[in-house]
């Protein structure tokens, strides 16, 4: 256990070192798109009943910053070992590959977390909210950012270079968060375009984690834990079965 928890603590304390770049802006932008968004549509678009816009965007808002982080967390720190060369030095250590795995995740979920905490921190200043079934969204927010930690350390093994990290996110990530539902409800689009956004392993993370808030949503939420929960067990095996195999880390 002792080299897991060494990994775990550099991974920590690799974003806690620079908080402000890897906590405290993701925490701004986030209010900005609060502020903007709500100023704009709020009171012109009505998604639940009784629940106002910019309350709804509040839960989609902590949700998809949680996401994000916990991406960027294990991406960015795998893909700079592997440029820099000292990737050797952790395969190195007397560390099975599960730990490997673990440790990076959790740093990933600590992130995620970390930054989503602070979002709702700061935005309940502008918006009252009440969290309906806190199990739920912490069972969401848990589950979410455990999924990108482990898609980002999947990411940082495939990428050679910081170039195809960045496309990764700008291709994959990207568009999947922003159309999962975190600016609008489902029931708000076309039939074509809520078909094609049931395929979006994203809008179950988001839509769970708000119907923790209003108790409302727009997929059962036992058919979205189900769909995160398959996703975090396809993923997690992906992901150990390149780490297993060494795919471009000891070759």
């Amino acid at each position: 256990m002792t080299s897991f928890l060494t990994l775990l603590h550099k991974e920590l304390l690799r974003f806690w070192k620079v908080a402000f770049q890897t906590v405290a802006a993701p925490i701004l932008t986030s209010l900005l798109y609060l502020v903007i968004f709500s100023k704009a549509l709020d009171g012109h678009v009505t998604v639940y009943n009784g629940v106002g816009y910019a309350a709804f965007l509040v839960p989609g808002l902590v949700m998809m910053s949680v996401l994000q982080n916990a991406f960027a967390n294990s991406s960015s720190s795998i893909i700079q070992s592997k440029v820099t060369g000292n990737i050797v030095f952790m395969l190195l250590t007397p560390i099975t590959y599960f730990e490997f795995f673990c440790a990076y995740v959790l740093a990933s979920v600590a992130r995620g977390l970390t930054v989503g905490a602070g979002v709702f921190i700061v935005t309940a200043w502008f918006v009252d909210l009440r969290i309906a079934a806190p199990l739920w969204a912490a069972a969401f927010a848990l589950l979410g950012s455990a999924i990108l930690g482990a898609m980002g350390l999947l990411a940082g093994i495939w990428a050679e270079k910081f170039d195809q990290l960045a496309a990764f996110q700008n291709f994959v990530i990207l568009p999947l968060t922003f159309l999962s539902g975190v600016f609008y409800s489902l029931h708000s689009l076309p039939s074509v375009w809520q078909t094609l956004s049931r395929f979006n392993p994203f809008f179950y993370m988001i839509d769970g984690f708000r119907y923790g808030f209003f108790g409302v949503s727009d997929a059962p939420p036992a058919t979205s834990l189900t769909v995160v929960c398959a996703a975090f067990a396809l993923l997690s095996a992906a992901t150990l079965l390149l780490l297993k195999s060494g795919y471009k880390l000891r070759h």
